[in-house]
């Protein structure tokens, strides 16, 4: 079986500097994300927290892989038994347009992949609240 990966792309009208604080900077995740203690660190263990449920204990742990502003940004994510890496790529458009790139790999099964596709589309809906 092939290795499942979501790949997303995402516009916001800001710079690489604003988009690069928003998915590198706590308090700034907290309002796109989840509650976290991240830090832009080579090999920092981090948590995503949320409120557990009957099918999980509210946890993402992770670890800091790249960290190259701003332009790149890799981390673990792991729930449970699922352990994928996430990867960040930025790139200016021009005319104040900046793509947000997602990767995302490791994916057992294609419930889980369905479920990050809609989890990521609805956190980066809410990232342009943090931008404005």
């Amino acid at each position: 079986m092939s290795e499942l990966k979501l790949e997303l792309d995402f516009q916001y009208k800001t710079s690489l500097e604003k988009l690069w604080a928003a998915i590198t900077d706590s308090n700034k995740l907290e309002k796109w994300v989840l509650p976290n203690n991240f830090k832009p660190v080579v090999g920092y263990q981090f948590q995503f927290r949320n409120q557990p449920n009957e099918y999980w204990d509210g946890l993402i742990d992770g670890e800091v892989l790249v960290v190259d502003p701003p332009h790149r940004l890799s981390y673990t994510w792991a729930v449970g038994e699922e352990k994928h890496t996430v990867t960040w790529t930025l790139q200016d458009l021009g005319n104040g347009q900046v793509n947000l790139h997602l990767d995302q790999t490791g994916f057992s099964n294609p419930y889980g992949l369905a479920g990050a596709k809609h989890g990521w589309t609805a956190w980066c809906s809410e990232l342009d609240k943090v931008l404005a």
